[in-house]
């Protein structure tokens, strides 16, 4: 986000409303976390696999426990985003120029 305040500052001086500024960031956050998901989720299955022929007596594909820990990975992205979000809407245009 401190990169990208002088954006910010110039987009809100051009009129911009917070609440683009917010969805702005948060796209491109989940974006990211999905991604992460993704190539986490074919780790973890490719993992199950592995360990699955050292350990067969083990069940390795709990897809519930699997959905509910990426579900709450991509909250806790959600979240990290959005708060950073925040301060980056609520900043001054002025300052945000000034401070480059």
């Amino acid at each position: 986000m401190a990169q990208r305040t002088s954006e910010f500052g110039i987009r809100l001086a051009l009129g911009a409303q917070t609440g683009s500024i917010i969805q702005l960031v948060l796209k491109a956050g989940v974006r990211l976390a999905l991604i992460g998901a993704v190539l986490g989720l074919i780790g973890a299955f490719g993992l199950s696999r592995l360990l699955s022929s050292v350990l067969p007596s083990m069940e390795l594909n709990s897809g519930s426990v699997i959905a509910i820990v990426t579900g709450g990975l991509i909250a806790v992205a959600v979240i990290a985003c959005y708060l950073p979000a925040c301060r980056a809407a609520r900043i001054s245009p002025v300052e945000a120029l000034r401070s480059e």
